[in-house]
């Protein structure tokens, strides 16, 4: 079960020491997907950067395949800042990371454990636990729904087991019936055409195993958040449904309340970009992920 060392997506072709980024996300994608473009943005701007698929995924290793955690995908940043803190060419001082939707939340809670990482960046983050415990917008959330899920996983774990394999959740769904969310159609968008199609990809192909998020239901993940001494950078679309997840995170890190706007606050800040959706931050099909903004916070805290 290593973490696999052939994601590194590029490096500056550059002398001395330099800043690092670590990319990971979104949560089923691979690294040839949202994180390879943040990480090849961040090369062309003068860092290294390397891009990772999370255990159980891609091509990094781990049996059964399509696994989640939020141990194990919180350790596969301090990993991967473990292999830039070795690499000669590395100012082990200057190691930030980048985490896209389910892996926003990932870096989020690799920033809160380790004091390496010297600043984090979350686009449009999703909170795995939040919305596995509650569902969207707390539409699950009572003691009896949770119940349910609980009954259904370990029906299914008793099956796998019996049966040998892993039954798969199944990715985007596809065909998209009549009645799908506008996030749902956007998703597809991405993940089932040649805007964002691959063929390692969870998303784009079978998903996750039906079992294979079960630990969501009983795990913390932004607990102290509040603690991260280091900056941070939220990023999310104006009209993206997962907005809240950011809103939530950045309150967990100040105390306060940003209601749908730009905020700073100390070092921690959430920027909303003014009509962009979920998956306009994935790639550059929207023009809008503000690369310059980003640039801008890693070489201030980087430095």
């Amino acid at each position: 079960m290593a973490f696999s060392l052939r994601q590194i997506c590029t490096f500056p072709r550059m002398c001395g020491k330099l800043p690092a980024i670590a990319v990971s996300g979104p949560f089923g994608a691979v690294k040839e997907q949202s994180s390879g473009l943040y990480a090849q943005h961040m090369a062309e701007r003068g860092f290294v950067a390397i891009a990772f698929a999370p255990l159980f995924t891609g091509e990094s290793g781990g049996e059964p395949r399509r696994m989640a955690s939020p141990d194990i995908n919180t350790e596969d940043f301090l990993a991967a800042v473990d292999f830039l803190s070795v690499q000669e060419n590395v100012d082990t001082e200057r190691i930030g990371i980048i985490g896209i939707c389910g892996f926003g939340g990932m870096a989020v809670n690799a920033a809160a454990l380790d004091p390496r990482v010297k600043a984090t960046v979350a686009s449009t983050m999703y909170d795995m636990i939040k919305v596995s415990e509650e569902g969207y917008f707390a539409s699950e959330n009572t003691p009896e729904q949770r119940m349910e899920k609980r009954k259904v996983l370990d029906t299914q774990r008793t099956r796998d087991f019996r049966n040998g394999t892993c039954q798969r959740a199944g990715g985007v769904v596809d065909p998209l019936p009549d009645d799908a969310p506008q996030f749902v159609k956007d998703y597809h968008t991405y993940y089932k055409t040649e805007r964002g199609y691959h063929k390692r990809s969870g998303n784009s192909n079978d998903g996750w195993n039906t079992i294979g998020c079960q630990s969501f239901l009983n795990q913390p993940l932004l607990t102290w958040a509040n603690e991260i001494a280091n900056p941070v950078l939220l990023i999310h679309g104006e009209k993206a449904h997962s907005r809240y997840f950011s809103e939530y995170a950045f309150e967990k890190m100040t105390g306060k309340k940003c209601n749908g706007q730009s905020m700073t606050d100390g070092n921690k800040e959430i920027l909303i970009i003014p009509c962009a959706s979920h998956v306009d931050l994935y790639d550059d099909e929207a023009g809008v992920i503000p690369y310059d903004k980003v640039e801008e916070f890693f070489k201030t805290n980087l430095k």
